[in-house]
């Protein structure tokens, strides 16, 4: 693996900042945009109007930005302006929607070309013009250029010029993409930048990079209602800082409290309860929803607070899958430690059963505290802080490219369709999350399995507990 001197490289991976919202009439292909963007089918898609009834969320990258991506309910102006109209799924959809719009930085109002104009596409246009978020209008299924379809009508929405893109073929969405990210805000995410520029060298070592000045870590607090964050805060506080009641969902709103661990400077912040799809169903839940999504946003390090007697569920998986989407470091806190009967506090395999529900956060760090009494309490941000310091670790380019010179000497990628992956270099680039870039001969010879053994070498050697390696690979000669 010889060195490339005098090489620059960028690579500007940033923490996901800006919530963008893909709206529109049922049935236009919203949730098929989903997931093109997010690179999987997490959305369900079927030409059956309506099926998408929850908000979903996916984090995506271009040009550098990360951010955000919201798939929605199909808009019925009727029901929107008027719950009272709809059921109660259709209803709580529509609010659904509504609040996504609310909250995002930008909205792609989608249409389709083969229907022209509808009257519903009409009254959404107005909805979306009385706003003050940008809006790009989308032309979706324009799968081929030589049938323009309806795309004229489209000019008479007062929404500019549309994109016409194919979700289902991936058409002309990078152009869309394009559009996007220049709307979206600057990356700040409260005190502290979101996306850290591109790291580069010219001359010398990667490790000799000055480091950006510490103002501080921010640590959210998430996880489902009623599991005691509230109280948790205020334990780690010393006082009563935020509401506590034994009521799901009192935490509404976002709250922010600063204090110095240890000479370190963190900024908590206490979220609102994340419930399961489905069961979100107030205005006020959509909106403390969106908000604690962009609370992990702007988070390093992420508490997920868990019930020690109800075990870990299917939801404390899919908030810990968003916040490593998310690029953030993972702390387990399995809260009311007091209510479990003897047999279960002396089972030595607790915390391994619960690491391994989220074997997807490697050496994921599992403490079992009481917020109540203050058991284990004082341990809570000393992991915080380690896994914080963990995601900035800098490995030296040197030590870097020997151990993965060793990994793979002692297990060399397989050979597919006669040729084989070589790594000609690697170094860590300066991004907000643990990022190695690779120049090898050729990116589509790397498996996702090799990758993994890969990202499990490094961190037998460097460690990274509670947060995932990103890999970047870059083809011989490329900047």
């Amino acid at each position: 693996m010889a060195r490339k001197q005098g090489r620059r490289v960028r690579d500007a991976v940033g923490t996901p900042s800006g919530i963008v919202a893909i709206v529109g009439r049922p049935n236009v292909g919203k949730s098929t945009l989903f997931n093109r963007l997010i690179g999987e089918r997490r959305a369900i898609v079927d030409e059956f109007a309506g099926l998408t009834r929850d908000r979903l969320y996916g984090v995506t990258e271009w040009g550098g930005r990360a951010f955000t991506v919201v798939d929605t309910a199909g808009l019925v102006p009727e029901v929107l302006r008027n719950p009272a109209r709809g059921d109660e799924i259709a209803s709580a959809a529509q609010a659904q929607a509504r609040a996504a719009m609310a909250e995002a930085d930008v909205c792609c109002f989608m249409v389709d070309v083969r229907d022209g104009v509808t009257p519903v596409d009409l009254e959404v246009a107005a909805i979306m013009r009385q706003g003050t978020t940008p809006v790009v209008l989308v032309g979706n299924k324009a799968d081929s250029h030589l049938d323009p379809y309806f795309s004229h009508e489209l000019f008479s929405l007062g929404l500019g010029e549309p994109f016409l893109i194919s979700a289902l073929q991936g058409k002309d969405t990078g152009d869309l993409l394009d559009q996007v990210v220049s709307l979206l805000p600057p990356q700040q995410s409260g005190e502290e930048k979101a996306g850290i520029p591109a790291w580069e060298w010219e001359e010398g070592d990667v490790s000799d990079a000055r480091d950006a000045p510490d103002r501080g870590m921010s640590v959210a607090i998430v996880g489902r209602p009623n599991v005691g964050k509230s109280s948790l805060l205020n334990r780690l506080l010393g006082e009563e800082r935020s509401t506590v009641s034994n009521i799901p969902g009192t935490t509404r709103d976002t709250v922010d409290t600063v204090l110095v661990h240890d000479g370190r400077r963190i900024r908590l912040v206490d979220t609102a309860g994340i419930r399961r799809r489905g069961v979100v169903t107030t205005d006020i839940e959509h909106y403390s929803l969106l908000r604690s999504m962009r609370a992990i946003e702007r988070a390093e390090v992420v508490l997920l607070v868990v019930d020690s007697n109800e075990g870990v569920v299917v939801q404390d998986r899919h908030i810990a899958g968003y916040a490593v989407d998310a690029g953030k470091g993972v702390v387990v806190v399995a809260n009311k430690w007091d209510l479990l009967d003897e047999e279960k506090r002396s089972d030595k395999l607790f915390r391994p059963n619960m690491q391994q529900m989220f074997d997807f956060i490697p050496d994921v760090p599992v403490l079992t505290v009481s917020a109540l009494t203050g058991r284990h309490s004082t341990a809570v941000l000393d992991a915080a802080v380690k896994v914080g310091d963990a995601r900035k670790f800098r490995i030296p380019t040197s030590a870097l490219n020997n151990a993965i010179r060793r990994a793979v000497e002692e297990h060399p990628p397989r050979v597919h369709k006669g040729l084989r992956l070589k790594i000609l270099y690697a170094a860590q680039a300066a991004a907000s999350r643990p990022t190695i870039v690779l120049f090898v001969n050729d990116p589509e010879q790397m498996h996702f399995a090799y990758e993994r053994y890969l990202e499990n070498r490094l961190r037998q050697e460097f460690g990274f507990a509670g947060t995932r390696l990103r890999f970047v690979l870059r083809k011989r000669g490329q900047e």
